[in-house]
């Protein structure tokens, strides 16, 4: 290129020596900041309301927060609770490996299951076992009256209804998980059942935990319908105290707020457990 040719092409203007030339302007967002101030004086419309109305009665509540029998009443919930889940998962993981078996009568059997106990509602199951003795008066020569009582009613009932809605969290759990990783498992002469334990069902768990963590908080305030059965759980205990003292808005408070922190807690662990199990993903960024 010849010296000519040089000279005509223009220079390029020098970069600009200080960086408030390059300065970039944030959008303005009025709207955002307009309705998050009406939201939040809303908000502090509605908590002063509930401080300063003498109807909820704070001091009653305060006074029964940490009485025994409502203590009582939490443990068995917390009790309820724990047995319902464990049982229903195990029985709901039962049923997934059924339904994903390639024996025909198994997947029969574990669809049927889940449509049956889906489609009735959980109240609905507790009254027909709380009334079992009405269709068999005996079971293993024991009076049915004598063998299951309004405990042992509850986590039958309870668990069976679980265990249909944690199959298909499993199942769901078990069909994310990359069919190569099966096939690799396969090929390093795994059986069946060491695939599912050791390979396919600690990567499944990260499809499991977040809606296993929303059943178990579903779980425990879903125990609160077992008080139609006389089952002495926290909302149950409540009523007991205001039908005798005619304080029902105090002693409903009281039960709101125990589920309220127990639900929280599990939250919080909820979200520790999704986690460690998510280590190595995106998820856990």
């Amino acid at each position: 290129m010849s010296s000519d040719t040089l000279a005509k092409i223009p220079a390029v203007p020098d970069a600009p020596d200080h960086a408030d030339s390059l300065r970039i302007v944030p959008q303005r967002r009025f709207g955002q900041w307009a309705a998050a101030v009406v939201v939040l004086a809303l908000l502090g419309l509605a908590l002063t309301s509930v401080l300063r109305n003498k109807a909820f009665q704070w001091g009653v509540v305060a006074d029964y927060f940490t009485s025994d029998a409502v203590l009582r009443g939490l443990w068995l919930t917390l009790w309820l609770t724990a047995v319902v889940m464990v049982l229903g998962f195990a029985l709901g993981t039962l049923l997934a490996v059924f339904r994903l078996s390639a024996n025909p009568v198994l997947r029969s059997v574990s669809w049927g299951y889940v449509w049956l106990f889906r489609s009735i509602p959980v109240l609905v199951q507790l009254l027909l076992w709380f009334n079992i003795g009405a269709l068999y008066p005996e079971l293993f020569g024991v009076k049915t009256v004598d063998l299951l009582g309004p405990a042992q009613v509850a986590v039958v009932g309870l668990t069976l209804h679980e265990a249909a809605y944690a199959a298909e969290v499993v199942r769901g759990g078990l069909l994310s998980v990359e069919r190569g990783q099966i096939e690799a498992a396969q090929a390093l002469g795994l059986s069946r059942w060491r695939r599912l334990w050791r390979i396919v069902l600690p990567q499944a768990m990260r499809s499991i935990v977040p809606p296993a963590g929303n059943m178990l908080i579903g779980t425990l305030k879903g125990t609160a319908i077992v008080s139609v059965i006389a089952v002495d759980d926290l909302l149950f205990s409540a009523q007991l105290i205001y039908h005798r003292t005619y304080q029902v808005i105090p002693l409903l408070m009281v039960a709101t707020l125990w589920y309220t922190v127990v639900t929280s807690v599990l939250g919080v662990g909820q979200y520790y457990v999704e986690r460690h199990y998510a280590r190595g993903s995106e998820r856990a960024r």
